[in-house]
């Protein structure tokens, strides 16, 4: 007796975008309209798959062109199987098959999802996940992220925060991370993305390499976005306008993962930095009352959400004074107004 292979959910995906796509203008010919009844005949799934897409689709051309009107991108990216496609309309239908990343909700997550999470982290917490493939992911404070891993590929979003990502070695399955205007792939690597907004996204490469592909916030709809490898030792901002893939000292890295051991380093930073840093840990907000008080530098290494801690190193190191109030704010003073209300 013979086996008939059926095909996956991740392959019937990759057809329904593509019939999306050579249909969408209405001008197909009688031969591919025949050969589609077959196909949709061929598998009940293919034509629930189908009708997502096609949804899918219409909402993806409305987003684009509102966010043409408001000159803000809309950013998705291509699927494996078109990554050689030509053409806004190719391009966008394989990203349907992927996700509705432009849209910023959990559907395809929520709907398409084999091994699915949603893994976050309160003000001052941080938290280490094994996931379903092997992989790690190290939480930081006030982070939420959401995982789908398929068959043939493992995608997660960061939609807040900054993680740290150690990812199982699978050939077959490639690791996406997206992250406001930006996706980060690897097969078997370490990686640390931190997401300030949509279009300014950090990635810190601590093992292996990694790909980047970045939208800026004020490129064209139909601009593809840019792409960039990163190896171990390399930062990258998607808020530098070049997108530039710069060195960075073990020191230097070292500092900026002290978070996964419950600490804060700062090496000669501007206390305004300081204190926006110090502000992700703690319920208490810092207050820099004067740009010359900003503008002192500030160094050492701090317990996570410990403001007492940091409150007693800056008025011994520095000519300031912490005036707490009751409302749960702390203001950083000049020490000549100590004391002034």
């Amino acid at each position: 007796m013979s086996v008939v292979q059926l095909p996956t959910l991740a392959q019937i995906e990759e057809e329904a975008a593509a019939w999306v796509w050579r249909l969408d203008d209405g001008q197909s010919s009688a031969v591919e309209r025949r050969a589609f009844e077959a196909w949709l005949r061929r598998d009940a799934r293919n034509k629930r798959a189908f009708e997502e897409l096609g949804g899918v689709w219409g909402t993806l051309d409305a987003l684009a062109e509102a966010k043409r009107e408001e000159k803000i991108a809309t950013f998705t990216t291509p699927m494996p199987v078109a990554v050689a496609a030509a053409g806004r309309r190719r391009w966008l239908a394989a990203a349907a098959a992927l996700a509705v990343v432009v849209a910023g909700s959990g559907w395809w997550w929520m709907n398409h999802g084999n091994e699915a999470q949603m893994l976050s982290t309160a003000v001052g917490q941080h938290r280490s996940v094994k996931l379903a493939d092997g992989s790690s992911v190290m939480l930081n404070t006030n982070t939420i992220v959401e995982t789908a891993f398929l068959e043939d590929q493992r995608e997660v979003r960061l939609l807040k925060g900054e993680a740290h990502f150690t990812v199982a070695r699978d050939a077959a399955r490639p690791f996406r991370v997206y992250a406001g205007n930006t996706v980060v792939q690897a097969v078997g690597t370490a990686f640390n993305v931190r997401v300030r907004d949509a279009g300014d996204v950090e990635v810190l490469v601590t093992e292996g390499s990694v790909k980047v592909l970045s939208q800026s916030s004020d490129a064209a709809v139909d601009q593809p976005p840019v792409e960039r490898s990163l190896r171990a030792g390399q930062r990258l901002g998607t808020a530098d306008v070049d997108l530039t893939v710069a060195p960075v000292s073990r020191t230097a890295l070292a500092n900026a993962l002290a978070w996964r051991s419950g600490a804060i380093v700062f090496d000669g930073a501007p206390l305004s930095q300081a204190v926006v840093e110090l502000n992700r840990y703690a319920e208490t907000r810092f207050v820099v009352t004067d740009p010359q008080v900003g503008a002192l530098r500030v160094g050492g290494r701090f317990r996570t959400g410990d403001t007492e801690e940091f409150m007693r190193a800056l008025e011994t190191a520095l000519p300031v004074v912490a005036r707490r109030t009751g409302d749960g704010l702390v203001f950083i003073e000049s020490q000549p107004y100590a004391g002034v209300p």
